[in-house]
């Protein structure tokens, strides 16, 4: 009596351990599946958008190491970070928003924000337009 139970136990913990390992598997599975699904490809106007304004929200902020960033590989190769940043006035620029992106190529947007900086004791906002290239992967802000 006794070893039968105990087969019927351990065809039952077994039932459990392969039960369980299905369920486990198949969250691992809709986890990927849904993720997935989540991540959908940005369009090249989104992801100048995303950085430029990053970009622009380093201005603001005074941090011209994390705006150097955002600087074309070839604006870095002729600029240093130190160079860059002693180029430009910290507290200079209050707000700063991109409007628009407008990528005329695969590899060049123009974007359009509005910049609002304070210049002999008054606040002005002004339009502003730069131009962004794809290098690799990314894209830069080009330095003109």
């Amino acid at each position: 009596m006794n070893s039968l139970s105990t087969q019927r136990a351990g065809k039952r913990l077994a039932y459990l351990d392969v039960k369980g390992a299905l369920g486990r598997l198949g969250i691992v599975v809709l986890a990927v599946v849904m993720g997935g699904c989540a991540v959908a490809p940005r369009s090249p106007e989104e992801a100048v958008k995303e950085r430029a304004q990053a970009r622009w929200d380093a201005m603001v902020k005074g941090d011209f190491n994390a705006a150097y960033g955002y600087l074309s590989p070839g604006s870095r190769s002729v600029i240093t970070a130190s160079d860059f940043a002693s180029s430009l006035r910290s507290g200079f620029w209050k707000t700063a928003v991109v409007e628009k992106v407008e990528c005329g190529s695969a590899q060049s947007c123009e974007v359009s924000a509005t910049i609002e900086y304070e210049y002999l004791g008054r606040r002005t906002k002004t339009p502003l337009r730069e131009t962004w290239i794809r290098e690799g992967s990314e894209w830069w802000y080009l330095r003109k």
